[in-house]
């Protein structure tokens, strides 16, 4: 008896996703005249394994409903994603057609054959070497898909990777190129920077792409390629609010312009922080995305707004849930400067994220916990982005202090107490503390599981972090403690977390990725003994 592929419908479609048992023939209910889009996506996904043959289906694929149209005879048509082996199929997205009463009428696609991939024999840093081009730069190391946007659309495992640089006409450019990893050979080159694509030039960032919405003869800084993320000008008011009620907020006037570019990379022009604080948040948006397929702060692809040029010399930059908004503050030209920096706009942002997860309380260890989350991703983040303007480092908001601090950063990870207040390690004082300086255990745990302890020398940074116990951890990679770290976030923590639970929390999420008894797994263990938790 045949396998019938995996089907999912998608948490867009749907209260929340489900897998859908298929109705067999004999039991289906009498369908509606026009049925609802979820009626329709439940059809599709029987269809799809009735007729695994016109889809080019197989036991080990996936589907997800992304989009359901429905005429007004009840005629549906719904649109689905594929993947095979976890591995998504670039080019193997269809289009289920049935009738008002459910019948099957066909399918749309281009795919010619089901996708079978085997181990793939050019490793990832050869297949780079094939991506890379003149005059652009590599974000990110390959990821493994099946392409089959190909002339033939043969389904073909590949290499793919992000290149961003700038067309000859200084147009900004974002490719992503597909690999074969069979051959080696180039398979396709994806240009995703589209009509009314910018630039902008901020404080921080250097000159960077921007996507714009026109809107008559000006473009607006809002971004429908992100949920129609905006940046606006704050005009130096501040909120007036009592409690969770506000009275006044302060504006969010969008920033526009009569050509493509913003901002001049000078606080002279007001535009410049925006550049700054939108590259910010597009770069965490793609980093959640790419990472961790989590579109937009609460996954459900909606965008947030910033606000730069907050109150008169506020020197700080916040999230507010209430308005799903990070908000800027010019710094007071004596310790701190423009707070827009990336590693500042993601640690914001993923404030957000925190929310609409853990939703870990603001006060105590799990507010350190918090803070500390919020600067686990932006250090992420910054290795991520890649860009030579915005270094990326394992400290906080160095690039936005002034000789007057006093420090060179906010805050060091890979020894906490650099800054005079936050501790390398847990002890029974920490839940008095203020929560940016109980996240230093954290931030501590999260460098030594990264890098692990002793001198070392990163981007040119010198870092030399101690242990607890006096013995040396070995780090397991920024990417695998990342990747750890936001499962524990988003699966095991919750409200009320400590850093007993968050131990837990991490090395049940180890477990899930890499395995008990793991390499991984073992590190978690010993990097939290190594900052005292246990």
């Amino acid at each position: 008896m045949r396998t019938s592929p995996r089907l999912v419908a998608g948490a867009a479609l749907l209260v929340a996703p489900v897998v859908v048992a298929l109705p067999s023939a004999a039991s289906a209910a009498p369908a509606p005249t026009a049925p609802a889009p979820s009626v329709a996506a439940t059809r599709a996904l029987g269809a799809a394994d009735s007729h695994a043959g016109d889809l080019k289906a197989s036991a080990d694929q996936t589907f997800k409903v992304v989009g359901v149209s429905v005429d007004r005879d009840g005629t549906s048509h719904t649109r689905m994603v594929r993947t095979v082996r976890n591995l998504p199929v670039l080019g193997g997205d269809v289009i289920v057609h049935q009738s008002p009463s459910g019948a099957y009428e066909g399918t749309s696609l281009t795919l010619r054959s089901a996708p079978n991939p085997t181990a793939p024999k050019v490793s990832a840093a050869k297949a780079k070497k094939a991506a890379a081009a003149k005059h652009y730069t590599l974000r990110d190391n390959g990821t493994l898909v099946v392409e089959a946007r190909t002339a033939d659309h043969q389904p073909r495992l590949a290499w793919r990777f992000k290149t961003e640089g700038r067309k000859a006409d200084g147009t900004p450019s974002r490719v992503f190129t597909s690999v074969d990893a069979l051959t080696g050979a180039v398979l396709f080159r994806e240009e995703t920077i589209k009509t009314d694509a910018g630039d902008g030039q901020g404080l921080y960032s250097g000159t960077v792409p921007l996507q714009l919405t026109k809107s008559g003869t000006s473009y607006q800084m809002k971004d429908p390629t992100r949920g129609n993320t905006l940046t606006g000008d704050a005009e130096n008011k501040t909120d007036f609010c009592i409690l969770t009620f506000c009275l006044f907020r302060a504006p969010t006037t969008l920033f526009t312009s009569t050509t493509t570019h913003f901002g001049n990379g000078t606080n002279a022009n007001r535009a410049s922080a925006g550049v700054d604080a939108q590259y910010g948040t597009d770069e965490t948006w793609d980093f959640y995305k790419d990472v961790f397929n989590r579109t937009g702060i609460k996954g459900d692809g909606k965008g947030s707004s910033n606000r730069v040029h907050y109150g008169s010399s506020y020197a700080n930059a916040f999230w507010d849930d209430s308005c799903f908004c990070m908000t800027y503050g010019d710094g007071d030209g004596v310790q701190l400067a423009p707070l827009t920096a990336l590693d500042v706009a993601a640690h914001e942002m993923t404030h957000g994220v925190t929310s609409a997860t853990a939703n870990l309380t603001y006060s105590g260890e799990s507010g350190g916990l918090n803070e500390a989350t919020s600067d686990i991703m932006a250090a992420a983040v910054e290795f991520y982005a890649n860009n030579p303007s915005e270094q990326a480092d394992y400290l906080v908001g160095e690039r936005v202090v002034l000789p007057g601090f006093g420090k060179p950063a906010l805050r060091f990870m890979d020894k906490p107490s650099k800054d005079g207040k936050s501790p390398d390690n847990w002890s029974t004082t920490l839940k008095n503390l203020d929560v940016h300086y109980s996240s230093g255990v954290a931030n501590h745990f999260y460098y030594l599981l990264s890098e692990g302890s002793g001198p070392k020398t990163i981007n040119g940074v010198s870092y030399d972090s101690p242990t607890a116990n006096g013995q040396p951890v070995s780090g397991i990679g920024r990417d695998a403690a990342t990747r750890i770290w936001y499962r524990a976030l988003t699966t095991y923590m919750t409200s009320s977390t400590d850093y007993a639970a968050a131990r837990t929390a991490t090395l049940n999420a180890a477990k899930d990725l890499f395995g008990a008894g793991s390499a991984q797994y073992n590190a978690v263990a010993a990097t939290w003994t190594a900052v005292n938790v246990s």
